[in-house]
């Protein structure tokens, strides 16, 4: 398909002869289905003209609401993937920060990000259960559960509803970087730019540290739905310290646990109280799973897998517990209490031995 058909990004190229039939052409439109795992949620994907994707980016963004986090994928060069497997993109989430100030921020960069085939880039924001995001597939696609909104902003920006929405992914293509392309051909601004600012490595590279934004594992890659977190809220009001954690991103705490759990695997360098605090977030995650619906309950556990797993091959003297903090109900044994993690810093071995961990 030449580009003539479609106005693709330069980071998309189809096989010869893809995509040539009269009834499989890729042209602008949309299609929506409920999201996995979620009741009342939504995934559009979206085919948009290169020339549209900032527009509709920032029609999109207006929906949300002041705060959100931007989100970047991209495939460093020194990955290296087996013959058989299929490489992945490092994924980075910046913390919330105002909306305006990401889309300043990100102004000068967007060219590149439509363009750069190896890049994908978006926003979202947790607690409204939306995310907008423009994959390196060039594929447009948003989460929400207001679908009836998504719809209408699609409509403003000329795309129709076409429930057999064709893709990239449904042919044979290549993926470009930016360098990819003889410096002639490439169109104003990126004529005009040198290597450096061209290669995604280094434009990516920038945005991670203008918004101070770090890795996260794809499998912590996860949506809640506004109605979601609506129920989590109002189970952590019911709890009198957990209320004050009730407003904010159940998502963020979540990525905190993760955290937590990867700093006790390679060394934990703070005092025993912030072990404690540290444990005191997996008590908050059960006592919002004891109290929400199965489905629910087995959503979060998914995201929480590796991060418990984690922890309990790494927990030792198990024979020993820490008692908990907080007397709460629970309708299984609390495995975060029982133990130690192995790498202990100087500061929590030291706590260790005034409260008597060592004794026999």
């Amino acid at each position: 398909m030449s580009r003539k058909n479609f106005d693709f990004p330069l980071g998309i190229r189809l096989w010869p002869n893809e995509g040539q039939g009269r009834t499989r052409r890729i042209a602008e439109g949309y299609s929506f289905s409920p999201l996995e795992n979620s009741t009342d949620s939504f995934r559009f994907s979206a085919m948009v003209g290169s020339h549209k994707v900032e527009p509709l980016f920032r029609s999109m963004a207006q929906s949300l609401p002041e705060e959100s986090f931007f989100i970047l994928e991209f495939y460093q060069e020194e990955m290296q993937a087996q013959a058989d497997e299929q490489p992945s993109p490092v994924i980075y989430y910046s913390p919330y920060l105002e909306t305006s100030e990401i889309l300043d921020t990100i102004a000068p960069y967007l060219p590149r990000l439509i363009h750069d085939g190896f890049v994908g880039f978006g926003l979202a924001n947790n607690r409204a259960g939306m995310e907008i995001f423009y994959s390196e597939e060039k594929v447009f696609t948003c989460f929400t559960g207001n679908h009836i909104r998504a719809m209408d902003l699609f409509s403003r920006n000329g795309l129709r509803h076409n429930p057999e929405q064709l893709f990239p992914t449904d042919f044979g293509h290549d993926h470009l970087s930016l360098l990819c392309h003889a410096r002639g051909t490439l169109p104003e601004p990126f004529r005009s730019m040198g290597e450096v600012e061209l290669d995604y490595d280094n434009f990516c590279a920038d945005l991670t540290d203008l918004l101070d934004m770090y890795p996260v594992e794809d499998n912590l890659s996860f949506f809640l739905s506004k109605k979601e977190q609506d129920l989590i809220e109002e189970r952590l009001l019911s709890h009198e310290e957990f209320s004050l954690f009730a407003e904010e991103d159940f998502g963020s705490l979540l990525l905190d646990w993760n955290d937590f759990v990867g700093e006790c695997e390679t060394g934990f360098t703070g005092d025993l109280w912030e072990y404690r605090e540290g444990l005191k977030l997996r008590d908050m995650i059960q006592f919002v799973i004891e109290g929400i619906s199965s489905a629910l309950q087995h959503k979060i556990l998914d995201i929480i897998a590796d991060a418990d797993a984690k922890l309990q091959k790494n927990l030792v003297d198990r024979r020993k517990r820490l008692d908990p903090p907080l007397a709460l109900p629970a309708s299984q044994e609390r495995f975060w209490y029982a133990g130690m993690v192995r790498n202990q810093g100087a500061d929590l071995r030291r706590d260790l031995i005034r409260v008597g961990w060592y004794k026999p």
